[in-house]
């Protein structure tokens, strides 16, 4: 299934700027049909699986609480 650049950008939760940078940087393949670039959504996955993973790690990591700071004595 192919969708434009600005329903891959809601799909991955990024900016339109952003898909588009890396449209031109050739780190996306898209087909341009004269009006704008589409995109097959399947190769998109595997990137969106570890992008929600990662979201979730780092919101799990600012949720917890900061360890308390232990005092070490330095013997020399």
């Amino acid at each position: 299934m192919y969708v434009n650049s600005k329903e891959l950008a809601d799909y991955l939760g990024v900016t339109l700027q952003y898909v588009l940078e890396q449209v031109e940087k050739g780190n996306i393949k898209a087909v341009y049909d004269g009006e704008e670039y589409l995109f097959n959504k399947e190769q998109f996955t595997w990137y969106k699986e570890q992008l929600d993973l990662k979201r979730k790690q780092i919101a799990h990591e600012l949720s917890e609480p900061l360890p308390d700071d232990w005092d070490a004595k330095d013997e020399d």
